[in-house]
């Protein structure tokens, strides 16, 4: 199979496995399926190391920005294994897998922030909207204002993170001593 389409393939499962986890009342459901898939996308990564450091800064994005989220109001997880507002184990396990897209099925926008942004603001709420339809997430009411706090946060975090794939993969190393 195509890196391409092994790469869509596993973020949607990933994806899903996360989403109709939490719907489902489960943390780690997510968790369990998307460490795998991406211990297997940086088996596959050229540059394990960036790769991985790519990974790891998704993951913590993740925690600060669900956490301020939901410290906000703007949402609330079904389920968490920890006490608001601490982001859930599922949603951070979302950030990790769109992490692996970076390089793979999305590396097109990394020479397009505008377009990363505009794809940013419109799909990263739509996922969320996507993900209350399931049962994921409940945003509070009115909705508008949670809605366009992630159109902001990931207009914002999408061209950063390749921003930071950018500086992790072509930066000079510092040799190893």
């Amino acid at each position: 199979m195509a890196p391409l389409l092994i790469n869509i393939v596993s973020f949607q499962a990933g994806w899903f496995a996360s989403v109709l986890g939490a719907a489902a009342g489960s943390s780690w459901l997510g968790p369990a399926v998307v460490l795998p898939l991406a211990a297997f996308h940086l088996v596959r990564a050229g540059d394990r190391r960036a790769e991985s450091s790519l990974l790891v800064a998704s993951g913590v994005a993740g925690i600060l920005a669900e956490t301020a989220m939901i410290a906000a109001g703007f949402y609330d997880p079904a389920v968490s294994p920890f006490p608001p507002p601490l982001a859930p184990p599922w949603l951070v396990a979302m950030w990790v897998n769109f992490g692996t897209t970076l390089s793979v099925s999305l590396r097109f926008l990394e020479e397009r922030p505008g377009l990363a942004a505009l794809l940013g603001a419109v799909a990263g709420p739509a996922a969320y909207l996507a993900g209350e339809s399931l049962g994921a997430v409940r945003f509070a009411d009115p909705r508008w204002p949670g809605i366009m706090a992630l159109a902001v946060l990931w207009a914002a975090a999408v061209p950063g993170l390749f921003l930071l794939r950018k500086r992790l993969f072509y930066s000079p190393r510092r040799p190893k001593r």
